[in-house]
């Protein structure tokens, strides 16, 4: 049995989520996020949430509905709605430190999960000498402080984060076209991301 399962059978809901299921979920959701899917985005979001985060499916639903509006906030490549996305996934993070009871402020994680958005739009795009370390910085402050981590210790899950970044930026710069290997690449660099995640963040 790999360690991240072995994990999983001792951990809390919202640290026992399954690598594989949660990692091709998410790309699932970049997928059609990136081509404008939003019923099917909508549809993998409740997913997404509810295997990430074990929550009950009526929040699950509710949670999936605010990251799409989020997600939806923040996507316009010019005039998009920054603050808007603040304020949205601030009631996403407010919803998970409700049902269990996380130390967290949720106004400061959806500071971190935007201000990732932003330095990935920067990175993708080339703009302001962005390059992919900070892109992990990004990351890892948001899963240490969101987690009760320490930077270090979720550092492996942010760079195969940004690694599936690099290859779905590359899949979006050609056309983000169905089917491609990229989309493969994505998928396993977001399995490995929430691997290192799950033996950072786990609960006995």
């Amino acid at each position: 049995m790999p360690a991240w399962a072995r994990l999983r059978a001792v951990a809390v809901p919202h640290r026992s989520f399954d690598p594989r299921r949660v990692g091709s979920l998410e790309c699932e959701a970049w997928v059609t996020y990136y081509r404008h899917e939003w019923v099917k985005f909508l549809r993998a979001a409740v997913d997404l949430t509810r295997h990430t985060f074990g929550l009950p499916w009526r929040a699950s639903i509710y949670g999936a509905w605010l990251v799409l509006r989020a997600n939806m906030q923040w996507a316009p490549k010019d005039n998009n709605d920054p603050v808007g996305a603040k304020l949205t996934m601030q009631r996403f993070y407010a919803l998970v430190k409700h049902h269990y009871g996380e130390g967290y402020d949720p106004i400061v994680a959806a500071d971190l999960e935007v201000e990732w958005w932003r330095v990935h739009r920067l990175h993708q795009y080339g703009r302001d000498g962005v390059d992919e370390e900070a892109l992990i910085n990004a990351l890892s402050s948001l899963y240490a402080y969101v987690y009760g981590r320490d930077k270090d210790e979720v550092r492996r899950a942010a760079e195969q984060r940004a690694v599936a970044m690099r290859f779905s930026d590359r899949w979006v710069s050609e056309g983000h076209h169905l089917p491609s290997p990229l989309v493969d690449e994505v998928r396993a660099a977001l399995v490995r991301s929430y691997a290192a995640l799950l033996s950072a963040v786990h609960v006995a």
